[in-house]
């Protein structure tokens, strides 16, 4: 199978008000893409600023990380609402921060949504189509999750001309089905570096991904989400960015 270029992904832009989180200024340099908060499950206008400042100062691709209204929850709990809710808070908050790139002269590039609202629009195809719908708005790509069958995704977001960026996880275990495995779930989430770079290895050079079960599904991915909260993190995106680099010059 033919190698991908893969860029990297990271969510950025969480702190709030008095509260630090996460270490942007140190991942920064590593990553191709920010996945910026919008302000509903993390940030506020200066945090927002602040981090679109920095992803141009390193030359990173700036994304709308929109969520779920759920500040307490760090928009990790599944919320109730119509495909018109979902649309019309997604167009509050992708355009909260484009005027904010817009001051900068810097392109808003790509729609990631965060936590549940990710996770609900795989299962339910009316809320995707919800998030499509929203993201249309801004003629952006949006990004969401490489499974093995991705057509019914590319059927909806095909009807309004929005295109699919596909994503991987460096550090999350993945069901047969393709989907992320639970965080409820035990060894849900990777923590030895031998076993994060094998699968960035196997997803950048194969397009495959064992799963927590023991088999190896397809997965074909433009982009792998990283994770750089704590020290040995950073270490580890420094690790995976010239893993990747070097595939790419291998290619």
């Amino acid at each position: 199978m033919e190698k991908r270029s893969i860029s990297l992904n990271c969510d950025m832009g969480e702190s709030f008000g008095a509260w630090k989180m996460g270490n942007d200024a140190l991942v920064m340099p590593y990553v191709h893409m920010a996945n910026i908060a919008c302000g509903f499950h993390a940030s506020d206008p200066q945090v927002m600023n602040e981090t679109i400042k920095l992803a141009i100062k390193h030359d990173v691709k700036v994304g709308a990380h929109p969520s779920y209204p759920d500040l307490q929850g760090f928009g990790r709990r599944s919320m109730s609402l119509s495909p018109d809710e979902i649309t019309n808070m997604l167009i509050y908050q992708v355009g909260a921060i484009k005027g904010l790139c817009d001051s900068h002269n810097k392109d808003l590039s790509y729609v990631k949504p965060h936590g549940a609202l990710y996770n609900d629009m795989l299962k339910e195809l009316s809320i995707f189509e919800a998030v499509v719908d929203a993201v249309a708005s801004f003629g952006l790509p949006l990004m969401t999750l490489a499974v093995p069958d991705t057509q019914p995704y590319l059927d909806v977001a095909d009807r309004y001309d929005v295109p699919l960026l596909f994503e991987a996880f460096a550090d999350r275990s993945y069901q047969g089905n393709g989907f992320l495995a639970s965080r409820d779930q035990a060894n849900a989430v990777l923590t030895q570096q031998v076993d994060i770079l094998n699968q960035v290895l196997q997803i950048s050079r194969y397009g495959k991904v064992r799963t927590i079960d023991g088999f190896s599904i397809s997965l074909e991915a433009d982009t792998i989400c990283v994770h750089g909260d704590n020290p040995e993190g950073i270490m580890l995106i420094k690790q995976i960015r010239e893993l990747l680099d070097k595939e790419t010059r291998s290619q």
